[in-house]
């Protein structure tokens, strides 16, 4: 853990060299995850030409290798840089939610850099952010990662966990942060959907919630500015009284994700075998 600190303290220009050597490695001598990169994106844009999704995958694998130079810059990263680096646009939306008191659900997706954004969000808006994850399953990593997720405050939640959790604190007001596009196991609820062009499967907790504790839902859309520059937009998504009609929400949702992905393809996770236990 020291050893991970020290390096953070190390300049990002520097860090990016480091990156530029794995990216290298990932994507000239190794190829890692390649071949499910190649796959995602070929059913993904079926309608673009090889060239095409080439650029694409080389540039993932840019921004995949860079994530790790910045989520490892987080751990010291001032507050200052995290708002040069971070533009939340759109705020005025989340900070008038958080000043009437609500519980809101905040829907996101993996696009890089998705450390970045709620800490971004707990130094510069509101401590009152909870995130739920995926626990690591090496305790080294899940400890270094814990470690850079809860600076300036807000609250982490293991998946596994949250449903007890969230009980025992819904009247607690705080924006609960969710990827919601993770694969779901073979033995979890889901809906299925088109989703890119294949048939998914999605975790419906967050309508779920959503709909029977009356929370409002909101949407963070993401954009690469330049190297190391991020802007997420907030957008709103629903509110109650909510409608009836199932599958609403993560309709929704599912949109919004794929109008994100079509407008910066490379920014999401591709290396992700999203689609291995779809129908």
């Amino acid at each position: 853990m020291f050893a991970f600190r020290l390096i953070s303290y190390l300049p990002l220009w520097f860090l990016y060299l480091i990156s530029d050597t794995f990216f290298i490695i990932a994507y000239y001598l190794i190829g890692y995850r390649k071949k499910v990169v190649r796959e995602n994106l070929l059913h993904a844009f079926p309608e673009k030409s090889p060239q095409e999704r080439n650029i694409i995958i080389r540039e993932f694998y840019r921004n995949l290798t860079d994530s790790f130079a910045e989520t490892i810059k987080l751990m010291t990263m001032g507050k200052a840089e995290i708002e040069k680096r971070f533009q939340l646009e759109n705020m005025d939306l989340l900070r008038g939610l958080l000043a009437r008191e609500q519980v809101i659900v905040g829907l996101t997706a993996h696009f890089f850099n998705w450390e970045g954004h709620p800490l971004a969000v707990r130094a510069l808006v509101d401590e009152r952010i909870e995130i739920v994850y995926q626990k690591v399953s090496n305790p080294f990593f899940e400890k270094l990662m814990r470690t850079i997720r809860s600076r300036f405050g807000g609250y982490l939640v293991e998946k596994s966990k949250f449903q007890r959790h969230f009980i025992k604190h819904r009247h607690h007001p705080r924006l609960i942060g969710l990827a919601a596009d993770q694969r779901p196991n073979r033995e979890d609820q889901r809906y299925h959907t088109y989703f890119m062009n294949r048939k998914t499967g999605f975790f419906e907790g967050a309508e779920k919630m959503a709909k029977k504790f009356d929370l409002t839902v909101i949407f963070s859309e993401v954009h690469k500015v330049k190297r190391g520059h991020y802007k997420f937009t907030y957008h709103f998504v629903t509110e109650p009284p909510h409608d009836t009609k199932e599958h609403s929400i993560t309709e929704k949702f599912i949109e919004l994700t794929e109008k994100n992905i079509r407008e910066e393809p490379a920014l999401y996770l591709w290396s992700h075998n999203r689609w291995k236990n779809s129908k």
